[in-house]
């Protein structure tokens, strides 16, 4: 296995495009993910001069078995350095410690705290509180 950061200073992956990233993350994260537009946007927040992130890829036999993106919030204290946006494991890298494995990678290369939300009923919410994460605030939102 083979683990991978992509960021503004190492550039888009000449072997992953961010397009076959975001195919990879649209098809795995099943029920709790996003449209492939939207993932796109996350993927170009990274690479922003003004924003920033990184993406975390699990290779296996040239291919992505699982990846984690994590955008800076340019603050810190009062609101987390970074968030998780997102987190996928190919279906058959589950139950192996993936997931795990691919978390331990990204936190190790962030810089300050790592925010992230989950619904109460996605199976990672076991994986976050094991690595440490605490629930310390219910999230509302106001959708406009």
């Amino acid at each position: 296995m083979e683990f991978r950061i992509i960021n503004q200073q190492s550039g888009e992956d000449q072997q992953f495009s961010n397009d076959a990233i975001a195919s990879f993350l649209e098809v795995h994260l099943d029920r709790f993910g996003d449209k492939k537009e939207d993932i796109l946007k996350c993927i170009a927040y990274v690479f922003n001069p003004d924003r920033g992130g990184f993406i975390t890829l699990g290779i296996e036999n040239e291919q992505i078995v699982g990846a984690v993106i994590i955008n800076e919030t340019g603050m810190n204290g009062y609101i987390p350095e970074n968030i998780l946006v997102y987190i996928a494991v190919h279906e058959s890298q589950r139950g192996k410690g993936m997931g795990s494995q691919l978390m331990k990678k990204a936190i190790n290369h962030a810089k300050g705290s790592i925010a992230l939300h989950v619904e109460p009923d996605n199976p990672a919410k076991k994986l976050y509180e094991r690595l440490g994460f605490t629930n310390k605030y219910l999230e509302m939102r106001l959708q406009r």
